[in-house]
Order: C-alpha cells, then structure tokens, then sequence
C-alpha cells in the first residue's frame, strides 16, 4: 500500500536516541515503523497523548528474540517487558521505546488478546482501537493510513477500527478510552456507531480492573474540558457504571472554569463529579473499586468531607486556624471546591486562596522536654498539658511567644501538684 502523506521527520524523530534504536532495528534490512500515539500527536502538531505517556511505540516484523539480539549487538539496554505478546522495552540516553511485533489476535478475553506475530502491517493496523491509532510512520516520514485515520483526526472524529461492537467485545477498556479520546481530540457528537456501541456494552464494565478503569477516568477528567464527555456518558448509562451517584456536571463546570487560574486536577474534578451528594463513604466505595492509592483515597474522602465553615465569608483568624489544622494544599483544595458550589464569590475566594498559598507552617513554641524539665510526670499527663497550651495558644491566634507559652505551661503544671 502506498504511503498517505509524506511528512519531514521530525525533532524526536531524528534525536540520537531514536535513531540509535532505528539502526540496531533495521540493521537486517527490517521495515521498522513509528505507529501510535506518537503518530497521532506529530499529525496534531504536539506531543501529548491524553494519557501523559513519553514513550515511543515502535512496530516490527521480526520477533521478540530477534530483538532482544538485534538491541543486545548494538549495546542498546533492552527489558522485556511483555515478551508474551511481543513487547521489548528498550532504553536509549534514558528515553524508553516500546518495540513490539506485528500482531494478529488470535483469541480475545475482553482483556488482553491471545496472540499471534505476523509480518502483514495492515493485520496488525486492524487489531488498533481507533482508525487515528491504526497509523504508522517510517523513520523519513511516510505515513500509512489503512483505515483512514487522517481524515478522522483532522475532523475530530474518534472512530473504531472496523465493526465498534467488536473492538469493545475484545477489550472492555476501549469503551472508556472512546470517551477518554473523544475528550481529548473530538470535536462535536461522538461518533453514532462507537457511541451506540458503547451505550450497549456499558454493563461490561464491571468486568474490568479497578486499576484499568482509574487510570482510564483521570486521564479522561484531565482533558482540558471534560464535561461535555461526562454528560453523555451519564445520558447513556455509562457514567454511573464507573462513578456511582454522579450525574451533574454542574460543579465540575464551574471548577473547570476556576481552574483556568488555578491549574487543572483530576483527582478535584472527580471529586466535583461526586459532590454534593458524595461522602468519605463515598470516596471509600470508590477508591476500593478503582484501587486508589492510600494517599488518592484519603484525599478524595477529605475533598468530599469539607469542614463546614470553609468557605467565602471565613475571617483571617479562622482561615489562619484551619491552615495550622490542616496544611495549605488541603485548605486549598477545599476552599476551590467551595468556590466551585458558590456563585458570586470570586473575589473573596481569590483572596483567602492567596492568603493560603501564603502561608508557613508553624508549630508551638514548647515540647514535651520542656514539660518533663517542669517536673510534668513522664505519660499522659505530658500530653494533656501541651494540648492545653496549644488550645490556648491557638485561641490567641498564635501570638504567644515562646516565653508565654512556657508561662502557659508553668501554670498549667503548678495546677497539677
């Protein structure tokens, strides 16, 4: 098949990195291509993938041991790392390319393929996910298009390779990147064919890994505005298949609209996604179904369980005592979130943000040393005595110096003899 476009190879393209890998490749003679992502993205004109993947994904018709043989003769770091399906990481000046061999699915789980190698490009084009991933690249820059993928690219349109029903019966996953795609490079309706596929298949979900199905979602709710996404899928039952008890986007709108001063979060948004309705319980059911990380989960419960006096009309001397509590990032991600749910209040959302961001940590001027050197028993006791100073020394908002606070403390254990 003849090349679709050619185009000048690019920067990364012609690093010494990649054409170090490029030549140990082809050292036989081999046809070695880019395909993927990093196709799509040099057609785009930029390098993120909607997923924040750096790697290079490159095609082979020769097998996994050949490889490994071809990389290890040219001294060129090489890591198995999915040999079973035809996968050889190699390491070049520390940037990682993802070699793998031309496939055929042989047999399909809803998960990963049974697979087989083969040297035909077009077979191993129609086993992709979506017609923009199906393209390819040759080192001087000739695109190969089978199923045409430029046109949906530059039209916006994500679009399953062949029959959608098949492509999410093979993988489960694919239903979610559809949307996750859609978000990042779609323009428009979703496509009908993929959508109603999609629509149709949504109870398949629950067949998926936790892990797939976060990572799939925060890369989704990390696109520059994922709401109109989210709201199809939950028109189309999709939504409530991952994140039970959400169905407004009203939130998560105006964060998106805040977070243009502020930067983007995924882990916010979802937890905007979630709010009003959702709780640490909430947040617990969730982080155990995505398999959250222990830090993803407690601050997902915390943006969802906000104190209640976090918001516009906090004074200086609370928002000083809630920042001493909690931590700054904490505080700000609540007073966002609130800001997100209250109307009207931008300026003063604004300032208690930059009062936050503002902040230093402090801690109380006396420790337990110096209550033992009092004579304070060793045990509770000691315990008691600083939390009394530290209540009181938060009551004075923290203008108590050191010599008051171990006057405080002086008090305090004379009152225990």
């Amino acid at each position: 098949m003849k090349p679709a476009r050619q185009i000048e190879p690019t920067e990364w393209m012609r690093a010494a990195p990649t054409r170090a890998v490029i030549d140990a490749l082809s050292a036989d003679g081999q046809e070695i291509r880019f395909v993927g992502g990093c196709v799509r993205d040099t057609l785009l004109g930029h390098g993120h993938d909607g997923g924040g993947h750096s790697d290079i994904d490159i095609a082979t018709p020769d097998r996994p041991q050949q490889v490994i043989a071809l990389l290890d003769r040219a001294g060129i770091k090489n890591i198995p790392t999915g040999i079973e399906h035809g996968t050889v990481t190699a390491v070049a000046e520390g940037q990682h390319f993802e070699i793998t061999t031309l496939r055929v699915d042989v047999k399909t789980h809803g998960r990963h393929a049974d697979v087989a190698f083969t040297d035909d490009w077009r077979e191993d084009a129609a086993r992709r996910d979506f017609t923009m991933n199906a393209l390819s690249c040759t080192p001087d820059g000739q695109i190969h298009d089978p199923w045409d993928g430029i046109a949906d690219l530059e039209a916006g349109r994500v679009r399953f390779v062949g029959d959608a029903g098949r492509r999410i019966e093979e993988d489960h996953l694919r239903l979610l990147r559809f949307f996750r795609f859609h978000a990042w490079y779609g323009t428009g309706a979703p496509d009908s064919g993929g959508l109603a596929a999609a629509t149709a298949a949504a109870k398949l979900l629950h067949k998926l890994s936790g892990e797939r199905i976060r990572n799939e979602m925060l890369k989704l709710l990390a696109a520059p505005d994922p709401a109109p996404v989210i709201e199809i899928m939950a028109e189309n039952g999709v939504l409530a298949e991952v994140v039970a008890g959400a169905a407004s986007t009203e939130i998560l709108r105006a964060l998106l609209a805040i977070e243009a001063e502020i930067g983007a979060d995924p882990l916010r948004r979802l937890a905007a996604l979630m709010r009003p309705s959702g709780n640490a319980a909430a947040a617990a059911k969730l982080a155990d179904r995505w398999r959250l990380s222990n830090a993803e989960h407690e601050r997902l419960a915390a943006l969802l369980s906000p104190p209640g006096q976090i918001g516009a009309d906090m004074k200086p001397r609370r928002l000083r005592r809630e920042l001493y509590v909690h931590g700054a990032e904490q505080i700000i991600d609540w007073l966002v979130l609130a800001w997100s749910e209250q109307a009207g209040e931008s300026k003063r959302f604004r300032s208690l943000i930059d009062a936050a961001r503002q902040w230093r940590p402090i801690a109380l001027p006396v420790k337990g040393a110096d209550a033992l050197a009092l004579g304070i028993p060793a045990g509770p006791a000691v315990g008691e005595v600083l939390k009394a100073v530290e209540d009181w020394w938060i009551e004075e908002d923290f203008t108590p110096t050191r010599p008051d606070c171990l006057e405080k403390l002086r008090a305090l254990a004379s009152a225990l003899d």
